[in-house]
């Protein structure tokens, strides 16, 4: 006798055919890498503190490294991922199975205003990577070295043939961990665990030295490096713009209507490590009326600033393609994030309003103020990598500090002095490439 299964049926079963036919070939993969690996690569662990071990192979740096596991799941950009200063501290491991096959650029190549051309610094930032496979070999015009020669050559720790799925299933329901790589030879698995919650991260990874990038130009912002990235200091000049970069505590409010604009950039870990930054903010903005932008930890400081608080997420939001919705316009806008920290959106104040928020965990995603031309995102409008949806953002920005400029740029009067003059003695102008080397 015959029966006549469903439309529903067939598909269902179908489903689990298929499925169960790839969950055999992933781990008849995950075998033959593990064989592969294990004749030409040292072993290695990803060990998590009070959680499970994961075997694999080291195809970097061969000595062992400690810090905060999180997860991206970007399925391209990790030579722009890995330079992110937003990742020190971080063993990052990406959820895209193969990662290597482009190769990694010339890490000294830069544009036209001598800033890193295909990285967002002149260095690998994370502490560590995790990947299920890496390419040995590798194909793009761009590339001068494989993904292990660069972690090999910068002192970066990095594993292999490991089951990045069970790994991130582990973040995902316990949080982002403590946790370390551990290579067999190098390193017997007895290195503590590393807290980089508990350091002040932006003072090592922000510039010690101001530094002016395009100069001469009509707009003048300053740029309070909190560990910034490169494109973004290219998305501020590409429009015309003179930026002064500085450390992340110089007391801008000094300076506040001598300039255009105040950017406040990306960083990484806890904003309330922070506080000369909050401080400076404060009063910025008590006795100037500048234009002001804040990104990532930059919105982060600007919110603490006004008095709101901030919260840690269980693990974070790294990716390319996080949704956000703009609560002034209804439209929904696909961005890069990388963030561990977000807005209590609950405790803003009165003048400031929700800008966006995150489609999948309805966290905040930025702010602005009702009256002034002050505003802050907590994802990435200069993406690099990731979509462009939001980098009109920095055209706001700009047409925000062209309105400023009309009214007077609320200055006393008299001609603006220059940048460099304002500054005084410590305006040493530098190239953006000699500040990146400090």
């Amino acid at each position: 006798m015959f029966f006549r299964l469903s439309t529903t049926e067939l598909l269902t079963r179908a489903l689990k055919s298929a499925t169960s036919s790839s969950r055999l070939l992933a781990t008849a993969t995950a075998s033959s890498q593990q064989r592969l690996y294990s004749n030409v690569l040292p072993k290695a662990k990803l060990i998590v503190k009070d959680g499970p071990s994961y075997s694999g192979f080291s195809f970097g740096a061969e000595h062992g490294v400690s810090g905060e596991a999180v997860f991206t799941t970007s399925l391209v950009g990790y030579p722009e991922s890995m330079t992110d200063p937003s990742y020190t501290g971080q063993i990052l491991v990406f959820t895209q199975p193969l990662i290597g096959n482009y190769g990694v650029p010339d890490s000294n190549m830069l544009d036209e205003y001598g800033i890193h051309r295909y990285l967002e610094s002149p260095r690998i930032q994370c502490a560590g990577i995790v990947v299920s496979d890496y390419a040995s070999e590798y194909s793009h015009w761009t590339a001068v070295e494989s993904i292990s020669e660069w972690c090999t050559r910068q002192g970066v720790p990095a594993i292999t043939g490991v089951d990045t799925r069970a790994i991130v299933s582990y973040l995902r329901d316990q949080g982002s961990s403590l946790a370390k790589i551990a290579v067999a030879g190098h390193d017997n698995g007895s290195q503590t665990f590393t807290d980089p919650g508990k350091k002040h991260l932006v003072a090592e990874v922000a510039t010690k030295m101001p530094y002016t990038v395009n100069p001469g130009q009509d707009i003048q912002i300053v740029v309070v490096d909190c560990g910034v990235k490169s494109n973004i200091i290219r998305c501020l000049v590409s429009r015309g713009a003179t930026a002064l970069v500085v450390p992340h505590n110089f007391p801008i409010q000094d300076i506040a209507n001598s300039v255009d604009g105040i950017f406040i950039s990306n960083g990484p870990g806890d904003p309330t490590h922070c506080s000369e930054t909050i401080f400076n903010l404060q009063q910025t903005m008590a006795k100037s009326n500048v234009p002001i932008f804040g990104i990532c930890l930059g919105h982060q400081l600007l919110a603490l600033a006004v008095g709101a608080q901030t919260v840690k997420l269980k693990y974070g939001n790294r990716a390319h393609n996080i949704p956000t919705l703009d609560l002034t316009t209804g439209r929904c806008h696909i961005t890069s994030q990388n963030h561990g920290y977000a807005v209590d959106a609950d405790t803003l104040p009165a003048e400031f309003k929700e800008y966006f928020i995150n489609l999948n965990d309805r966290s905040n995603e930025g702010m602005y103020h009702v009256d002034r031309p002050i505003f802050s995102t907590q994802f990435h409008p200069e993406a690099k990598g990731g979509p462009m949806d939001s980098a009109f953002l920095f055209d706001k920005f700009l047409e925000n500090i062209r309105e400023y400029k009309a009214e007077g740029a609320g200055q006393a009067g008299g001609a603006k002095p220059t940048l460099s003059v304002s500054l005084g003695a410590e305006a040493a102008t530098a190239t953006a490439s000699a500040a990146g080397a400090a």
